[in-house]
């Protein structure tokens, strides 16, 4: 899959959107009013950037009390962008929920450190600017499944706010590092043994022994028919872990998609994953 070339931007940037701000479906990228979520990573930690909209749009309506869905794209941790990753939005807006779509510096600028940093300071400034939403629901896709799942073993102590989690969905992720040591999308990030094990999931999960804070959050591991058996593999054994962590985790294989179509259908309201995320959000049977 072709990514289109990443501009400079700000560490951990975002673009949020809300339910009825989209515009002409046809060029939906240009229309949404955009309220950019930019994370720093300076001592000035994290700040906003002012929301922009087109001229005729109506004012925006209150994000507060809405539910949050933040996306952290894939790429091998070096490649995507958040503009090349919103093509979710509209169904999800449709149905009353704000999307949060976040970068964070891919390698070679970024190191997995930066990167795990970035999206967790990312997680927190949603938190504290809007403080009264109605949960916050992270999903990510292949290398953003794995940012996603360092989630659930965040100090956020350190980062002053504790986000209100509600849900995972972990789409075709990788949460055991060390096999990326031995193929080629190693070289841009020159990852060592103690960088794989300190950024595996996996192996974070089961040293560690994290508790849920909230065990009725759901975590969802979700893989396609046609990933290949190290997708399969990986999520099948980090779905287990958690289970085996008291986690409310669920295990998914979806037919027919393969690794790129999982996530791409998330365009289609009717798509299998685009239902599973609303009855979570909006907790339906």
């Amino acid at each position: 899959m072709v990514m289109p070339p990443r501009g400079p931007r700000p560490p951990g940037g975002a673009c949020c959107t809300s339910p009825t701000e989209t515009g002409n479906e046809r060029d939906w990228t240009s229309t949404f009013l955009r309220t950019s979520l930019r994370v720093s990573g300076g001592r000035s930690g994290p700040v906003a950037e002012h929301c922009r909209r087109p001229a005729a749009a109506q004012p925006p309506p209150s994000l507060a009390a809405l539910p949050f869905f933040v996306f952290f794209h894939g790429g091998y941790w070096q490649s995507g962008s958040k503009d090349s990753s919103a093509f979710m939005v509209s169904p999800l807006t449709a149905q009353g929920v704000a999307v949060v779509v976040v970068s964070y510096d891919i390698a070679p600028k970024g190191t997995l450190d930066q990167m795990v940093d970035q999206v967790t300071q990312s997680i927190a400034f949603v938190q504290k600017r809007y403080p009264c939403n109605e949960g916050i629901y992270l999903c990510g896709h292949s290398a953003g499944a794995h940012l996603a799942a360092m989630m659930l073993l965040a100090n956020w102590t350190k980062h002053g706010a504790t986000p209100n989690l509600k849900g995972f969905f972990l789409v075709s992720g990788i949460y055991d590092l060390e096999p990326i040591m031995h193929i080629p999308e190693n070289e841009a990030l020159l990852m060592t043994l103690e960088d794989a094990q300190r950024n595996s999931p996996q192996r974070c999960l089961e040293v560690a022994l994290t508790q849920p804070v909230d065990a009725a959050c759901p975590v969802l591991v979700i893989v396609g028919q046609h990933d290949s058996p190290e997708y399969h593999r990986q999520s099948r054994e980090f779905y287990q872990a958690l289970r085996r962590g008291g986690w409310k985790a669920s295990f998914e294989e979806l037919d027919d998609v393969d690794h790129f179509e999982i996530i791409w259908n998330l365009t289609q309201k009717d798509y299998v994953l685009t239902q599973m995320i609303l009855k979570t959000i909006f907790q339906e049977s």
